[in-house]
C-alpha cells in the first residue's frame, strides 16, 4: 500500500513538474515570436547595413555638393554683427529673423542648432546621416554661403546604423530594439535549454556559437 501511495504522490509531483514546465514554456515561445516579431525589420536592416560598413572601403561614395550664395539684408547683419559681438567664441542658436531667412531663402531649416560665433561671422554646422551641410554669414558685407553635400544612401544607412546624426527619436529607437533583442535572444536561449534534454546537440552548439567569435577576436583582432 505504501508503495502505491509513493507512487501516485511520484506522478503527482511529476505532473505539476510538467504542468508548470508547459506554463513556462508558453509564456518564452509567446515572449519570443512576439519580440522577434517587433525586432524583425530591424534586424534586417542592421546586418544589412552590418555588410555595408564591414566593407565601406569596397563601395565607392561619390558625394553631391551644391553650394549657393546670397547676400543678407543690412538690418538682419547688423543684427547678427552685434550678437557676435556678444557671443564671440561661444556656441548659440540664430535668432528667429535669421532662422525665417535661411528658410526663406535657401529652404534650410536651423531647427534651433547651435551656431559658432565670432565678431567677424557666424558660422551654422548641419551635420546629418549621409552628408553634412553648413551656413556662414559674414558681417562685414552679408555674404552668406550654404553647403550641402550629399555622400548617397549607402552613406545614410551607414550613419543610420551607427546613430550618427540621426536624432533623438532615432537613438531611442536604437535603445528599445537592443532591449528587445535581449528579449529574444534570452528567450531563444531558455527555450533550448527546455529541450536540450532531447537534444544532446544543443550545448555543443551553443558553445561553439560563443567560442567562435572569442577565439577569432583573441587571435586575429590586433
Amino acid at each position: 500500500m505504501s508503495n502505491t501511495k509513493e507512487a501516485q504522490a511520484d506522478a503527482l509531483q511529476a505532473t505539476a513538474k510538467n504542468a508548470s514546465r508547459a506554463v513556462w514554456l508558453k509564456q518564452l515561445h509567446q515572449w519570443h515570436w512576439i519580440s522577434s516579431a517587433l525586432c524583425l525589420l530591424g534586424m534586417f536592416l542592421f546586418s544589412i547595413t552590418g555588410i555595408t560598413l564591414n566593407h565601406a572601403a569596397q563601395i565607392e561614395a561619390k558625394p553631391t555638393v551644391v553650394r549657393k550664395q546670397a547676400e543678407a539684408p543690412a538690418a538682419l547683419v547688423a543684427q547678427l554683427k552685434a550678437l557676435g559681438e556678444e557671443r564671440d567664441g561661444e556656441k548659440a542658436p540664430l535668432p528667429d529673423a535669421a532662422e525665417r531667412w535661411l528658410l526663406d531663402t535657401w529652404s534650410v531649416k536651423a531647427g534651433g542648432r547651435e551656431a559658432e560665433w565670432s565678431v567677424d561671422e557666424v558660422y551654422l554646422p548641419m551635420p546629418k546621416a549621409g552628408g553634412d551641410a553648413w551656413v556662414r554669414i559674414g558681417f562685414e558685407d552679408g555674404a552668406a554661403e550654404f553647403e550641402n553635400t550629399d555622400r548617397g544612401w549607402i552613406s545614410w544607412l551607414n550613419d543610420v546604423h551607427k546613430g550618427r546624426n540621426t536624432g533623438t527619436a532615432w537613438n531611442w529607437f536604437i535603445d528599445i530594439f537592443a532591449v528587445v533583442c535581449l528579449v529574444f535572444c534570452i528567450t531563444g536561449f531558455l527555450i533550448l535549454k527546455f529541450h536540450a534534454a532531447n537534444r544532446p546537440s544543443t550545448w555543443p552548439v551553443i558553445g561553439l556559437g560563443m567560442l567562435i567569435p572569442i577565439v577569432i577576436a583573441l587571435l586575429f583582432i590586433h
